[in-house]
């Protein structure tokens, strides 16, 4: 009755503080990672769009290209 008791008591602390670090360590941690990554991402499609409008060096330029470019 005793080993039972421990062991059932040692399992809700051991659960309860899981649980504690998941809420107040893993949680917070997850969304600092989410909005780092958003912006991430927020300044590559802004890269990608400035590589987008880049005009290309005469050099670079297919015959067509150059043929419907205006001076």
């Amino acid at each position: 009755m005793i080993f039972t008791r421990s062991v059932s008591l040692t399992n809700f602390a051991v659960a309860s503080s899981a649980l504690c670090f998941q809420v107040f360590v893993l949680y917070p941690w997850h969304k600092q990672l989410d909005d780092s990554f958003e912006e991430l991402k927020k300044e590559h499609r802004q890269l990608l769009q400035k590589i987008n409008n880049m005009p290309l060096p005469s050099s670079e330029r297919s015959p067509a290209t150059a043929a419907n470019s205006r001076p």
